[in-house]
């Protein structure tokens, strides 16, 4: 029987974790492990991506979508570079993903030799919660096992660096001696209860609000329940953190939808007004968003106490898994008679969900986006999967797209970078092969690297038990949220050097890799566009040509700002006539008569 190799054994490794996927790309850097690769008759599965930064997407889209660990490879020093911004976005977005990277061989580093990089200095930052390179057989279990349970408890990136010849030296397990660290798989993780006192406390404080606000994030995800019966009877709302958009149906009438400066205005309304804030599971980073200091009381439960009570002055802490300790705390909290407060938000989600419909519908040229995404909205299934990429995407995706059920959706949330719809729609395709995607990028994000994945797609599709994964393209020729950045923050017309876009046929693009296509320019073929490619028998490419001019106004936007920022760039912006009227359309549906209640 021929001997193990490290690079064996760490499949072998990683197959025992319950790893089946690894996200990857080929380089010399990592020659061993494809070996082993091939001798293990690719299992876990060798996914192929474009460009190492794309793999590393995939790993964060698989782990955010399947509640697993995400893995993924790369070759020493250019490879390596190139999956940094994804185990950023793992980072900031807090999602488990391992990565492994090839070095080279041992006795050449130190010798500023080919493609030799500090990976140590390189990593230590992103992966800080553990970075460490193998150097002898023995140490594989152990660093390999920390990787994983330490990205797996931290929700966190961590890197494995194993230089080239040790992949291929014979594997020796640690033996019982001195200076040896054994190991072992798997681990049990703790449910977190909250305590008594702090618990009675926050009850206090909730019991005492007249009118309370409640804020969720993906920290709170599977507690839908329980928020719903403290929402009840604490005669309140729920506004959403954009990651924890699908922790609450949108058909709910007290769910006000997103915050921020993508948010809703009955979201802005109710932090404006509450005398409450209870928050669970959130870090959101935006406080201007929330009630002014001193104006509210806080209270908020997170399962991390590095992260809690770092937005808002709260009296109460609970450091708990949200749904331990809303299940404790649901029995102390007294139901408020006086339901006004709860009937002011209802009153106010209705009009909005009104006013988004009455904007969807306004004329573009040729396609208003936001009817884009209140054509899917009804058509959604109820086991979708849903991805965005950063940009005007982002907007609509916030707003318009009304979740319920078990659909589940997701975006580069923190570090708010370009690129990831299309990879996090593949790591989610892969992690539920047998449920539709669907991903909205923009066309700057298409011509950065979604170009590139079709192919990923076209190369995998047919593995997947439901092949329906659509790609939805907002084709405007234009990087439209840095072009209404410049107008909105800095009262600067667009500049077209930077912004505008060479224009690209993406139906044909897709065809030609075998997808299905289908380019609209009439807003009146959306819903039937939709129904083509929800029932087709493979991806689709939706090229959809829409208006660049229908401006993302936030919901704090008063006229007069919407007026003053117009007045701003009207002298000099090539499409000011355009968006100024588009804009005035579309801020006019907050304040036009809407219909009874």
């Amino acid at each position: 029987m021929a001997s193990q190799t490290v690079a064996d054994h760490l499949l072998e490794r990683l197959r025992t974790w319950g790893v089946d996927r690894v996200f990857a790309y080929a380089g010399d850097g990592i020659g061993g492990l494809l070996a082993a690769w091939a001798r293990a008759d690719n299992q876990p599965q060798f996914v192929q991506a474009r460009h190492e930064e794309m793999c590393a997407f995939e790993a964060v889209g698989y782990a955010k979508f399947s509640g697993r660990l995400g893995v993924c490879a790369a070759t020493s020093g250019p490879g390596a570079v190139h999956l940094l911004n994804g185990l950023y976005d793992a980072k900031l977005d807090r999602v488990p993903v391992v990565a492994i990277v090839g070095q080279t061989e041992r006795t050449a580093m130190g010798g500023s030799y080919q493609q030799e990089i500090d990976l140590h200095s390189l990593f230590k930052d992103v992966a800080g919660d553990y970075v460490h390179t193998v150097s002898v057989p023995e140490q594989l279990p152990n660093v390999l096992d920390r990787a994983i349970r330490t990205a797996l408890t931290r929700n966190a990136p961590t890197a494995l660096i194993v230089p080239a010849d040790v992949q291929e030296l014979d594997y020796s397990a640690p033996t019982h001696e001195m200076k040896m660290v054994p190991s072992s798989v798997g681990f049990t993780p703790p449910t977190l209860a909250p305590d008594s006192d702090a618990l009675h406390r926050a009850a206090d404080v909730l019991n005492a609000g007249d009118r309370v606000a409640i804020l969720v994030g993906q920290g709170a995800r599977g507690a839908h329940e329980e928020i719903g019966q403290v929402a009840d009877l604490l005669g309140t709302g729920a506004a959403k953190a954009l990651l924890g958009k699908d922790v609450l149906s949108d058909e709910l009438p007290w769910v006000t939808g997103a915050i921020g400066l993508l948010g809703t205005r009955p979201s802005y309304e109710m932090m404006a007004g509450c005398d409450t804030l209870l928050t669970i599971g959130s870090s959101f980073p935006y406080s201007q968003f929330l009630p002014e200091y001193q104006q509210a009381r806080g209270v908020q439960i997170d399962v991390d106490a590095s992260l809690i009570g770092l937005r808002y002055p709260n009296e109460v802490n609970l450091v708990a898994d949200a749904k331990t300790a809303l299940r404790e705390l649901i029995p102390l909290l007294a139901r408020k008679e006086d339901r006004s407060w709860r009937d002011e938000i209802e009153k106010n989600v209705t009009r909005w969900w009104d006013t988004m419909d009455r904007q969807a519908h306004l004329s573009g040229n040729p396609v208003n986006p936001m009817r884009m995404f209140a054509e899917l909205s009804s058509q959604l299934p109820d086991d979708a999967i849903v991805t965005a990429d950063s940009g005007s995407a982002a907007n609509w995706y916030a707003r318009q797209l009304r979740f319920r059920g078990g659909i589940r959706g997701s975006l580069s949330g923190t570090l708010a970078t370009m690129g990831p719809a299309v990879p996090y729609g593949i790591g989610a395709k892969f992690a539920h092969p047998e449920r539709p995607v669907i991903a909205f990028a923009g066309d700057g994000a298409m011509q950065m690297n979604g170009l590139a994945e079709l192919i990923t797609i076209s190369h995998y599709w047919k593995q997947w038990e439901d092949p329906r994964l659509v790609v939805a393209i907002l084709h405007n020729n234009d990087l439209n949220q840095v072009t209404w950045e410049m107008r909105a923050m800095s009262g600067s017309p667009k500049f077209v050097e930077s912004q505008t876009l060479p224009d690209v046929d993406y139906a044909s693009f897709a065809a030609g890799l075998g997808l299905h296509a289908d380019t609209v320019t009439d807003p009146d073929r959306l819903s039937g566009a939709w129904q083509r490619a929800l029932s087709a028998d493979r991806p689709t490419v939706l090229d959809v040509h829409t208006d660049p001019n229908m401006p993302p106004i936030p919901p704090h936007a008063t006229w007069d700002q919407f007026t003053s920022t117009a007045a701003a760039v009207l002298g000099g912006d090539e499409n000011s006539w355009d968006f100024v009227k588009t804009g005035i359309k579309a801020k006019a549906q907050e304040f036009l008569p809407h219909r009874r209640t």
